[in-house]
């Protein structure tokens, strides 16, 4: 059975707490795991968690403050150290080159896995796998940062009363899947589109065009919500988002799962992170994330 969560390695902003450790973010995708913005600790985080360097596919950074970055050093040497059987690919800003290089060659160490460098520089796809396209979107901060999102192709449900009265059962109902027809009969006559699902990792970021397009229409939004609303001027000054503001993206784009991360040191009661993102309007499935939290990807609606 293919299994599709998200597990959460680290949570705090640009300065961690006894509680939070820095950032770190796993997907499990099917078969593959995608790490987004390893910050400082993330190696000894996915061993509290349970994630090994084999779980790895891809690394995708959204910019270059060590909160989000420190951590590669560690994990690409401990992919090496383990010998990962197949390829490994990061992405990241172009703009961020020199610091991956130095953090990729912070220390000496033996290279033994294929480590594929796929620098952003533009928004568009990435990757085109069987099992999802990867996205990036610019976002806006005082670094260049980018968002990523996953898009699972649409395929196709079967209805099993159009498939009675058109009398198809058994090995047929295969068959008309593969072959797009079974005599007169359309695949699109006995069957309706099944709506591919949807992901979305937004970091540091004022509101902008990218936030809205990488959360439309996700069934599961992780989203920084740095501070509350009261201290909205801090927000933007900085280049980040208030609880309310990533809810009421959420809500405005049909999300159905949201997840609240990256909160700064200075609040200690994170309850207060759900509240005001209730009071801006969302009603789906909500999440403010804690350190080493799984939590599934909606099923298919």
């Amino acid at each position: 059975m293919s299994v599709r969560e998200l597990v959460v390695l680290g949570t705090a902003s640009q300065v961690p707490t006894r509680h939070r450790n820095h950032n770190g973010y796993l997907l499990r995708w099917d078969g593959e795991g995608i790490l987004f913005d390893p910050g400082e600790g993330t190696q000894r985080q996915m061993l509290r968690a349970g994630v090994a360097a084999h779980d790895l596919n891809r690394i995708c950074v959204t910019h270059f403050h060590g909160d989000h970055s420190l951590g590669l050093a560690g994990v690409i040497q401990r992919i090496n150290l383990d010998q990962v059987p197949h390829p490994v690919t990061a992405h990241y800003p172009r703009s961020g080159q020199r610091f991956f290089d130095r953090l990729r060659y912070a220390t000496a160490y033996r290279e033994t896995v294929e480590l594929t460098e796929a620098p952003v520089d533009a928004d568009g796809d990435l990757a085109v796998t069987p099992s999802y396209t990867l996205e990036a979107r610019k976002l806006s901060h005082p670094v260049e940062s980018y968002g990523y999102r996953l898009v699972e192709p649409d395929g196709r449900r079967m209805l099993p009363e159009r498939l009675a009265a058109y009398g198809i059962k058994g090995p047929d109902v295969g068959r008309i899947q593969r072959e797009g027809t079974l005599g007169e009969v359309r695949l699109e006559d006995v069957s309706e589109v099944r709506r591919g699902q949807r992901f979305a990792f937004v970091m540091d970021t004022r509101l902008c065009d990218g936030v809205h397009a990488l959360a439309e229409g996700c069934d599961m939004l992780v989203i920084e919500s740095t501070f509350l609303d009261e201290d909205l001027e801090l927000a933007v000054d900085h280049g980040h988002l208030t609880a309310g503001q990533a809810a009421r993206a959420a809500r405005d784009a049909g999300v159905r799962h949201l997840v609240l991360t990256h909160f700064s040191q200075r609040y200690s009661e994170p309850d207060q992170f759900e509240l005001q993102a209730r009071a801006a309007g969302f009603a789906g499935e909500l999440t403010v994330a804690h350190d080493l939290l799984r939590v599934p990807v909606p099923k298919r609606g």
